[in-house]
């Protein structure tokens, strides 16, 4: 602990909290703290006052409103008519899509991070969302008995309900795929936490930042410390940069775990080369 820096350790200490424990406040501080590594001289509190100002000013407009349908209305007019949020279509892939504190300065975002700032402030007004796991998105719904759709922050808040979904999914894919009860299924604060990092890791490598994208698997892991291909992703980057004893441990443990595995030959491959 003593080695990893400020932003690493807050990470760290939330990342080690027993999932029961896990809330919103940790939702709002994992994603925080990402944006730290990258930005190490930003005043954390000033992106906690943005949600507390944007809570603020949609609390008395949503404390009479009986019909949840009607709170979801006037946060996503909020949102995304007089705030202007929306989903970044022309840059999809840069990282600050990512970074909860470039979302609320540039109010541009991706369908993870657009879905965090709505979730942390419906929480925060009494009206819980939760998060769903999409196929190649991201979308909520509201934890009330007496509403059944879902929310994408992606396309401004667009309401949602099971078959729009499916359309949504063949769209996505350009094919019918059957919609599957797993799609639709709610993922807890550690798994937004993880794509969210996934998401980071996959940009890096895309954009040939290997330390980046090295950072971010590190952070996953202590997220879920066994996951065997973040061990084999970590040990190729670590092989990439010339680590060979990091990469050796990587690969050697991911062969232990996945003797079957189909990239097992490369593996083994790169392991001799090393030697």
């Amino acid at each position: 602990m003593l080695s990893l820096s400020p932003a690493r350790q807050k990470f760290w200490q939330i990342a080690h909290s027993p999932d029961h424990d896990l809330s919103i406040d940790h939702l709002v501080e994992g994603a925080l703290a990402i944006a730290w590594e990258e930005y190490p001289r930003m005043d954390l509190g000033h992106y906690r006052e943005i949600f507390e100002r944007m809570v603020a000013d949609l609390r008395p407009r949503v404390a009479d409103i009986r019909y949840p349908l009607k709170v979801v209305q006037e946060i996503n007019q909020y949102l995304f008519v007089e705030q202007n949020f929306s989903g970044n279509d022309h840059d999809y892939y840069d990282p600050r899509n990512s970074f909860i504190t470039d979302v609320l300065d540039r109010r541009l975002g991706i369908p993870l991070s657009l879905s965090i700032v709505y979730m942390v402030i419906s929480d925060r007004l009494g009206f819980p969302m939760e998060g769903i796991s999409f196929p190649g998105h991201f979308i909520i719904r509201p934890q009330h008995p007496d509403i059944e759709i879902f929310i994408d922050p992606y396309s401004k808040g667009e309401i949602l309900f099971p078959e729009d979904c499916a359309n949504k999914l063949t769209q996505l894919y350009g094919r019918v795929i059957p919609l599957q009860p797993e799609y639709l299924e709610p993922v807890g604060i550690r798994r937004i936490l993880d794509r969210l990092l996934n998401n980071l890791k996959l940009i890096y490598l895309r954009s040939h930042e290997p330390i980046k994208a090295l950072a971010a698997i590190e952070r996953s892991l202590m997220l879920h410390p066994d996951v065997p291909t973040q061990w084999r992703d970590r040990g190729l980057i670590c092989y990439q940069l010339e680590r060979h004893t990091e990469a050796r441990i990587d690969f050697e443990s991911y062969l232990q775990h996945n003797p079957s595995a189909e990239d097992g030959q490369i593996i083994m491959q790169l392991l001799n080369e090393m030697f």
